[in-house]
């Protein structure tokens, strides 16, 4: 999905500077399963791909609070399992969508710490479902091993999301701004 985003931001000049500069952020979210973490290296291939340094160090840091893909999905796949383990059924389209709406909830209690930052979510789910609170141990197993790829969907999805304000704000021709800010040099020097 993010590589769509690249390529409304930036065509396929921005999915190949996304592909090429992701990969540090994405190694980094990994390793640390912390978007906080990530905020420097993140902001650092924002700026390789081409986001201006100001668009870059506003939305990404906003990212890391706001822009939360890989928690929404990681609450709703421990919602599910919850369902699945106590065989409770989601029949109609309002237990649906109060799964998605305890969801998005949960994903606003998740900080960006590395694991053990979404414990309070996690009981916000259990409570809001009606699961007993001895289900809190399996929900932590669960979001130990969901949390790395949880974190990484975030980080780049921050990355992807720049780029979209980056065209938002400096027209379709954004990524060339970059190229032409080094020639404007090239000739100050040689002047």
């Amino acid at each position: 999905m993010y590589t769509i985003y690249a390529l409304v931001a930036g065509g396929q000049k921005g999915v190949k500077a996304y592909w090429k500069n992701i990969i540090p952020a994405t190694l980094t979210s990994l390793a640390t399963c912390s978007s906080a973490a990530c905020i420097p290296v993140n902001i650092e291939g924002a700026k390789k791909i081409g986001v201006p340094e100001d668009i870059a160090e506003t939305t990404i840091p906003l990212g890391t609070s706001f822009h939360k893909d890989g928690s929404i999905i990681g609450s709703v796949f421990k919602i599910m399992f919850l369902v699945c383990l106590f065989g409770t059924s989601l029949a109609t389209v309002g237990e649906v969508a109060g799964v998605i709406g305890i969801a998005l909830l949960a994903t606003l209690l998740v900080t960006a710490v590395p694991i053990g930052g979404g414990t309070i979510s996690e009981m916000l789910i259990i409570t809001m479902m009606g699961y007993p609170v001895a289900a809190l141990p399996i929900l932590t197993i669960i979001a130990t091993i969901i949390d790395a790829p949880a974190t990484m969907l975030n980080v780049v999805g921050d990355s992807a999301s720049s780029m979209l304000v980056a065209r938002i704000v400096d027209g379709k021709d954004w990524m060339n701004h970059k190229e032409d800010l080094k020639e404007e040099i090239k000739e100050t020097i040689n002047v």
